[in-house]
């Protein structure tokens, strides 16, 4: 620590290099940080949307081909089972344009409790669910995009059905990110039945398991009822459904980590060239310093620390500046971005700010290293003769 004063003078020499050296590593680990909490929001949407007891049976060909709707009884008897709802995929268009934009689907209301209790639904809202043959429940993100109310009555244009169909909206979804729309699959196949067609198929089927330690061997119980069957089943949690359908953005979340290197190099880059001019600047007193006595480890230990010191500081502040920084992203952007989707969480944990600190630390030792150990190990001879 009597070493300390000294340290603090030499980067107070040069008070506006040092300012914008340590501007230079703030700022470069800020945006670190800042990167790194984008792919991790994606890791912690999935932890708060999925439930670990609920899994998804679907056609081990893909969610494209369908199941016969008896497979749902089948799902329902098999012990651990709590409870199981078929899911079929409806695509409505509610704007002019006739694009989906949410997810629309037919399911069996007096199941949806029972396979989704973590949602809150308020049970009066069930009710009418299961009481009004055109209800539904919407989720709250679509209600409040286009300002729907309960009692509502809206018309969707099915994308894949030939049918249009008016829904009376009787509860909602009580999540701000949901985009469900739910109605009751009886409707669909009345709707269906009137141009002779027979909805005897289902798209997913969400199982309920009353256990966590259940879950793997449910799922392998329920693979193997269908299996060698016209149509196998394919059943996986819901945290790694949900997963792949971000699989577009795997690439996204690469170059963003590409980009989060590149900033990490060129901040080393910065703070290397800030020590080795520091250190020629100084070589004069280096000299008279080595001629007095002080030897080699000190002087190497000096000038390291004081590169450590400065970018540990700054790269510490600008590290800590991230949790301002994410506030003011989110509150520019409204909160919820439905284009980045999961990337928008912009959550700043203690291991990114953490990370972002260490980085700071290793680029100040990697940055001072090499002119220090040139200047402590270069002959005082030599020195003095290039500089006298």
């Amino acid at each position: 620590m009597r070493f300390l004063p000294l340290i603090l003078r030499n980067l107070g020499r040069n008070k506006l290099r040092t300012g914008l050296t340590g501007a230079a590593i703030g700022l470069a680990v800020l945006l670190v940080c800042f990167f790194l909490t984008m792919p991790a929001g994606i890791d912690v949407f999935l932890s708060q949307i999925a439930s670990n007891v609920r899994v998804s049976v679907h056609h081990k060909g893909g969610l494209v081909y369908q199941m016969p709707f008896a497979y749902v009884n089948k799902i329902r008897s098999v012990p651990g089972v709590v409870g199981a709802d078929g899911v079929t995929w409806f695509g409505g268009a509610f704007e002019e344009a006739g694009h989906v934009t949410f997810p629309s689907f037919a399911v069996e209301p007096e199941h949806v409790g029972a396979v989704w209790p973590d949602y809150h639904i308020d049970p009066a809202a069930l009710d009418r669910f299961r009481r009004f043959r055109d209800g539904a429940i919407v989720g709250r993100q679509t209600m409040e995009k286009y300002g729907w109310k309960i009692g509502q009555e809206i018309s969707l244009r099915s994308t894949i059905w030939p049918v249009t169909l008016t829904f009376r909206i009787v509860g909602e979804i009580p999540n701000a990110r949901s985009p469900l729309f739910w109605f009751q699959r009886e409707y669909l196949a009345q709707a269906m039945q009137a141009r002779n067609w027979t909805l005897d198929i289902v798209g997913i089927v969400w199982v309920r398991i009353a256990d966590p330690a259940l879950v793997d061997g449910v799922m392998a119980k329920l693979d193997a009822m269908f299996r060698n069957s016209p149509a196998e089943t394919a059943a996986e949690t819901e945290k790694s459904f949900f997963a792949s359908f971000f699989g577009s953005l795997q690439g996204f979340v690469t170059i963003i980590l590409l980009v989060t290197g590149l900033v990490a190099l060129c901040v080393l880059f910065i703070a290397a060239n800030t020590a080795s001019m520091a250190v020629r600047e100084r070589a004069r007193e280096i000299a008279v310093l080595r001629a007095i006595g002080f030897g080699r480890r000190l002087i190497f230990g000096t000038l390291v620390a004081e590169s450590t010191l400065l970018a540990t500081v700054a790269g510490g502040s600008g590290a800590l500046l991230t949790y301002a920084f994410t506030a003011g992203v989110k509150a520019a952007a409204g909160g919820w971005s439905t284009q980045l989707g999961p990337l928008a969480g912009f959550l700043v944990s203690p291991a990114i700010v953490g990370e972002g600190m260490a980085l700071a630390v290793v680029v100040g030792l990697i940055a001072g290293i090499a002119p220090a150990y040139g200047a402590a190990q270069k002959p005082v001879a030599t020195i003095l003769r290039e500089v006298f």
